[in-house]
């Protein structure tokens, strides 16, 4: 087996670069994971270098499958549900039990999208320019592509990114920028990525106080269904350090249960911890604008940045509504056709 090779990595910017020379490519909402195939000896790495083959086994055999003796990719993992796809599925197949993992796989089973080949039957690529390594992936993908095995579509057209990323959102998590004429740089961040950034207003139901202090650590953020329920949809930690002994005085005199009607803190997310069930609940009072970059089942993938506070908003106008512009599903799908039949 050849050895691990640590991934290219990007660092996030405000806009996609202007001059010419570069390719870019959609951010896909995945996994990232490198691929290596020698003879029948298969392994899936994370980003982190950790293994990844026992969670996703349908793509280990698939990758096993392939008429090749010796390969190195680099992709990202995705699980396609109905019209778009699923990041919470990815995570349910990070599990102990190899029982349900079989059954997920057989349910759900993963693609792997590809975006760059790093050696092929013997022949390091690393230090090859993208735009040979890129040659190099589409033949291969046209010998060996298949329903699991898909090619990230790709352009060097701005104009073009720039409709990407304007479109980012369920299925794309934005635009990766890479300069053409560059080898893989393994473990820099040597490209670019750009995330479409959008605001919300929200109902703080509740706060954590930090860890080992009597101070505030992170707002608990709240949406309103249609109903009247307040939802917890995610947390905000940025808040200046001068301003915490004031904020955490004023939020201890709004506790009150129970802070949310609807779904609250504590309960199974992906950003759950010992501390999860840790949270003081507060009189719906106060309303803070936040920036996002993503939503995933009506809530923040992320910790979100704090913006302003907005006295001039009643709590009732902070509702899911505001996260309505996350193209549902089949407009997801329209674009991601739309991307795809344009780039072939």
């Amino acid at each position: 087996m050849i050895d691990a090779i640590e991934p290219m990595e990007a660092k996030l910017v405000e806009a996609l670069p202007q001059d010419a020379g570069w390719q870019f490519e959609p951010k896909w909402d995945g996994f990232r994971c490198l691929v290596f195939k020698q003879g029948s000896d298969v392994a899936l790495h994370s980003k982190s270098g950790k293994p990844l083959g026992r969670y996703f086994p349908e793509v280990v055999a698939g990758i096993a499958a392939l008429k090749v003796d010796q390969v190195v990719l680099d992709g990202e993992l995705l699980i396609p549900l109905g019209a778009s796809l699923s990041f919470d599925a990815l995570q349910m197949r990070l599990h102990p039990a190899e029982s349900r993992i079989r059954r997920l796989s057989a349910e759900t089973p993963a693609r792997l999208m590809l975006f760059d080949c790093l050696a092929l039957e013997g022949e390091m690529l690393t230090g090859a320019p993208l735009a040979d390594r890129r040659r190099v992936l589409e033949r291969f993908h046209g010998t060996h592509g298949n329903a699991m095995l898909r090619l990230s579509p790709r352009t060097e057209d701005g104009g073009t990114a720039q409709a990407w990323l304007d479109a980012a959102g369920g299925a794309l998590d934005g635009v990766v920028a890479k300069r053409i004429d560059e080898p893989y740089r393994a473990g820099e961040r040597a490209m670019l990525k750009v995330k479409r950034l959008r605001t919300a207003d929200c109902v703080v139901g509740g706060f954590r106080y930090a860890t080992k202090k009597r101070e505030v650590g992170s707002l608990l953020l709240g949406l309103f269904d249609e109903s009247g329920l307040l939802h917890h949809v995610g947390f905000t930690s940025g808040l200046a350090a001068a301003d915490r002994p004031a904020l955490t005085t004023q939020l201890e005199g709004l506790i009150e249960a129970p802070g949310f009607t609807g779904d609250a803190p504590g309960g199974p997310s992906r950003w759950s911890t010992d501390r999860s069930a840790e949270w003081q609940p507060l009189r719906s009072e106060l309303v803070a604008e936040v920036r996002y970059d993503h939503v995933t089942g009506r809530r923040f993938r992320h910790g979100t940045g704090f913006l302003r506070w907005r006295p001039d908003k009643a709590p009732r106008q902070c509702t899911m509504e505001q996260l309505g512009e996350e193209a549902p599903p089949a407009v997801v799908e329209a674009a991601l056709v739309e991307v795809e039949t344009e780039t072939r």
